[in-house]
């Protein structure tokens, strides 16, 4: 007994130790990873010229809404904003429906070719004609500072279709024979019985889509640099980083503007690049960490059944 008293007790001390030592690395880990965000937010918050002393970690050393203010007052990043918004939702519900259409056909044992598209879908994973073809592909779509270069070349994607597919051929057989029966088509299967069982993963496909089309400013670059109109917000958000890496002053324009009208009514009278910068950079991040947490309890969910092949 006393022998086996001195095990646990030993069991217990590795125990505290390990949980000790594991909570203390996580701790340190999740400092470092969400650090930089938090500075970027506190300097967002700061006044521009005192920020350009540095020192600011953890609190503002000068509070003020400033920064936000000249974001919003210049017209441009509230456009931006609502065009990356829109792109996002058009995104996430063209994607989401019609890789859905495209996974419920090539699950069905009785679609004869389902293999063959399958494997062509699957290939284009690996093999693309390239970023010079896809260029002049849109063009002569017509699709050159147009809207829609944001939607269509991205509504159905190889790996979303992948991870739908599978999980709707986990779905029994027998639901669909039995809607069937009763008279229903494929078009009312797959909207009232299809659909409803694969939420979590239709809501992990949405995320992916969400947050690729939100962080995505490359398009916007390459197709609409030369409308205003078009631009995204994290387009927006690359032009303030080159603008403040090379000290540029030409993007800030609008921003100084602003500054020096407030500074006529007794405010603060100048932003900076970085000011701009974390400023943006806040307002680009926020919506997906608001979105995320509504969508985590289908994300493991969703992968799991979809990701694994029986």
């Amino acid at each position: 007994m006393r022998k086996i008293s001195k095990q646990y007790a030993m069991s217990r001390v590795e125990s505290i130790i390990f949980h000790t030592i594991n909570t203390v690395f996580l701790l340190l880990l999740s400092f470092i990873t969400l650090y930089p965000f938090w500075n970027t937010i506190v300097i967002s918050f700061n006044d521009a010229m005192d920020s350009m002393r540095g020192g600011i970690n953890f609190w503002p050393r000068q509070f003020t809404l400033f920064n936000y203010e000249v974001i919003f007052q210049t017209g441009a990043i509230p456009r931006a904003f609502f065009i990356s918004v829109a792109r996002t939702l058009v995104n996430m519900i063209t994607s989401i429906f019609f890789t859905a259409m495209l996974a419920f056909a090539l699950s069905r044992q009785e679609f004869v070719m389902r293999k063959t598209f399958t494997f062509i879908i699957i290939m284009s994973m690996y093999v693309n004609a390239g970023l010079i073809p896809t260029y002049f592909l849109n063009i002569r779509l017509g699709m050159f500072q147009s809207f829609w270069v944001y939607v269509v070349p991205g509504i159905v994607n190889a790996f979303n279709f992948v991870v739908m597919r599978t999980y709707m051929k986990n779905i029994p057989e027998s639901i669909i024979e039995s809607a069937r029966i009763d008279g229903y088509g494929d078009f009312y299967i797959f909207c009232r019985i299809i659909l409803p069982l694969c939420l979590p993963v239709l809501a992990t496909i949405g995320l992916f889509v969400a947050v690729g089309s939100w962080n995505m400013w490359f398009d916007t670059m390459i197709y609409n640099s030369g409308d205003v109109r078009l631009h995204t917000l994290q387009y927006k958000l690359m032009e303030y980083l080159q603008s403040s890496q090379s000290q540029g002053r030409s993007a800030m324009d609008a921003g100084m503007a602003a500054g020096a009208a407030a500074a006529a009514q007794g405010g603060s009278s100048m932003v900076t690049p970085m000011s701009m910068r974390a400023a943006i950079t806040v307002v680009a991040a926020l919506p997906i960490l608001f979105v995320y947490p509504f969508m985590q309890r289908y994300f493991v969910v969703g992968l799991n059944v979809g990701g694994v092949k029986e």
